[in-house]
């Protein structure tokens, strides 16, 4: 098992090494102390002759509901990323291409609410599978920013992407699957079985030939751009936390807590936090 204070590390099968992040009572959120885990394990993974691939998912009724935004300014990120402005975002872009380069494939098992940070964690696995009925979302967009890692328009292509970030609306695990954004979406009891099959199957290639399989299609990617892309990106996002509207927002964080501020953004939408047909947090 684990010695870990905010994820949970076992292994359901020989050459499989399993992560579940482990806040359910905050939908998973990534803070400080759970992403530097996260990163610690990935890291020893991709060192240990034991592991062919790594399962990351969540505990309780969520995958992640994106970034801990109750971080206390003594927090300590995982790795140096370098200061001033812009500092958030690159950290994140830069998180994303640590879990790109490991050596061994990582897979994303997506149920729940998978939204804002939570998606670019599910993006940068290597595989995203989900369970049907998943809430895949980025309503950060409706009144504060772009993503910090803007992967949409190279995962689910423009309209998709627009769509996304015009409206912060969620998509369903079939959904995400129609556009992209997952491998395959299965019923939601099924998803972990399923999971363990596809992992098994991966585990099967040797890990000298799996790496280059790997690198292989990222390799075509990184010549078409995303590389450049995703870090001129973090530009953009900067840009927009100066906005009257995005200030106006953590003033009521501030002032009013984060569940007022979040309910008060999603209340016009009906969705999230307010829907009519959400379980009682």
């Amino acid at each position: 098992m684990s010695e870990y204070k905010s994820i949970i590390v076992d292994s359901p099968e020989d050459q499989i090494s399993r992560i579940t992040l482990n806040r359910p009572k905050q939908r998973n959120s990534l803070s400080a102390e759970l992403r530097t885990e996260l990163f610690d394990v990935l890291e020893k993974n991709d060192q240990d002759d034991e592991v062919s691939v790594t399962i990351i998912r969540g505990s309780g009724e969520s995958f992640c509901a994106g970034y801990d935004l109750k971080r206390t300014e003594d927090a300590i990120d995982p790795y140096y990323t370098s200061g001033g402005l812009g500092y958030w975002p690159r950290h994140v872009v830069e998180g994303c291409f640590r879990i790109w380069d490991l050596a061994k494939p990582v897979i994303a098992q997506v149920h729940g609410y998978c939204l804002a940070g939570g998606t670019e964690l599910a993006q940068s696995c290597d595989l995203v599978y989900v369970a049907d009925d998943a809430k895949i979302g980025y309503p950060v967009v409706r009144n504060i920013s772009p993503p910090d890692n803007q992967f949409f328009p190279w995962i689910v292509g423009m309209r998709k992407a627009m769509e996304l970030m015009l409206t912060g609306n969620s998509m369903s695990g079939k959904e995400a699957e129609e556009c992209g954004f997952a491998n395959m979406s299965f019923p939601t009891n099924d998803l972990e079985k399923e999971v363990l099959k596809i992992a098994h199957n991966v585990a099967k290639v040797p890990q000298d030939v799996q790496q280059i399989n790997k690198r292989s299609v990222h390799r075509q990617m990184e010549l078409m751009g995303i590389r450049s892309a995703l870090r001129a990106g973090t530009e953009i996002q900067q840009l927009s936390m100066h906005t009257k509207t995005a200030k106006n927002f953590f003033k009521m964080v501030a002032e009013e807590g984060l569940t007022k501020a979040l309910s008060e953004r999603d209340s016009k939408y009906g969705d999230y936090r307010t829907s009519k047909n959400k379980k009682k947090d």
